[in-house]
């Protein structure tokens, strides 16, 4: 993973945080796709890649978000600036799967990296990933480990 990839990644992520969410975006489908829900699970999946490599699940939530965005940009029309919005996301997607690319062919075999740390915060735009919808969430509860209770 080049460090300098990961630093136009976190470029991208924070011109991403700036930009407004077109408005008349909201609450509307192209080709099939949410275009609310395309935004919050590329933009989960490059929070993720950002804190370290991905796991398979997010990697191929990730790939399939990038084909998605790729079908629908030529049907989104140009009002509040939502063609702009889109190509940023497509990009952010791609250089995410490359990033991810790279970091699962450096990680070493064995459990996903990452496995045994601690949940993040959620950020703007963190949803549940397109597998996990209709789900209901896990509690968090219970998902620290033991304290001793031998002292």
């Amino acid at each position: 993973m080049s460090e300098s990839e990961v630093a136009l990644l976190s470029r991208m992520w924070e011109q991403h945080m700036r930009a407004p969410f077109p408005p008349h975006m909201r609450g509307r489908e192209i080709h099939g796709e949410d275009m609310v829900l395309l935004d919050a699970d590329i933009a989960g999946c490059v929070v993720s890649t950002l804190s370290g490599p991905l796991d398979e699940k997010r990697r191929k939530v990730l790939l399939l978000c990038l084909a998605a965005v790729e079908k629908v940009l030529p049907s989104i029309d140009d009002e509040d600036s939502a063609s702009e919005y889109y190509e940023h996301l497509r990009d952010m997607a791609a250089l995410a799967v490359e990033l991810g690319n790279a970091g699962a062919r450096q990680r070493p075999p064995g459990p996903a990296s990452g496995a045994d740390s601690p949940p993040k915060p959620a950020g703007r735009g963190q949803a549940e990933t397109r597998s996990d919808r209709g789900r209901p969430k896990p509690s968090h509860r219970g998902s620290q480990p033991p304290s001793d209770r031998s002292a």
